[in-house]
């Protein structure tokens, strides 16, 4: 039998507004749990999640679509990149990550979890 699934970040399953300059909504379909995180300018791991997750840097796996703004990430090897709307990307656990400029980014992940 075919089925269809569809939910709306308007009625998120979960939403998760409780870090700095960050806000997680999350909506859980065919099994798998997709999150849009909008990240206001001034965002950087480091400072506003690294206190809440206790790691010297971030140790999740991230695989997205960014549709609005520019996110750049250090790797702890010093290898640096960054990635603007309409990039879709994939980043590997030891890592710090920041929002460049002063326009809001909002990412679209599939994997990995973020700030948990």
């Amino acid at each position: 039998m075919s089925s269809v699934e569809v939910k709306s970040f308007a009625n998120a399953d979960e939403i998760n507004d409780n870090f700095n300059n960050a806000k997680i909504e999350a909506v859980n379909v065919g099994g798998q749990r997709i999150m849009k995180l909008s990240l206001e300018p001034g965002w950087k791991w480091s400072n506003d999640i690294k206190p809440t997750v206790g790691t010297d840097s971030c140790q999740a796996t991230h695989l997205g679509v960014i549709v609005s703004g520019t996110v750049a990430v250090k790797h702890n090897d010093g290898t640096e990149m960054s990635y603007t709307a309409g990039d879709a990307y994939s980043i590997a656990p030891g890592h710090d990550g920041w929002v460049v400029g002063d326009d809001p980014a909002v990412v679209y992940e599939f994997a990995g979890k973020w700030g948990e």
